[in-house]
């Protein structure tokens, strides 16, 4: 999620109206501090409480210890739709920001066709 943030401005021209929600099974607190303390420009959902039943709708995977095994990504189009879902965001894998930015170019070219 660091580099997804680090590439905000260059790669997704600011997002360019769309909203990226990670959903996992951390729990609130956790989410809530990692947020803060990196700055990301882009929203975390807790399931915790669900016990995961939200975040596993969306394609995540636990461990056999009942956490995540990865993040399960949403990307909110400028409509208010779903655009895409990540089910099992890698966020140590380039390509996985590449897919994030195949679902954000495809619902919101970039003005000057450069993305």
């Amino acid at each position: 999620m660091t580099a997804y943030r680090d590439q905000y401005a260059s790669l997704f021209n600011e997002g360019r109206n769309v909203v990226l929600i990670g959903i996992s099974n951390d729990p609130v607190e956790e989410l809530g501090s990692w947020l803060k303390d990196a700055d990301f420009p882009f929203v975390f959902a807790s399931d915790a409480a669900n016990e995961g039943a939200t975040y596993t709708l969306f394609g995540g995977k636990r461990r056999d210890n009942n956490m995540v095994e990865n993040r399960s990504v949403i990307v909110v189009g400028p409509d208010g739709n779903i655009a895409g879902v990540i089910p099992q965001f890698r966020q140590v894998d380039p390509q996985a920001y590449e897919e994030l930015a195949e679902i954000i170019d495809r619902v919101t070219p970039d003005p000057e066709g450069e993305g």
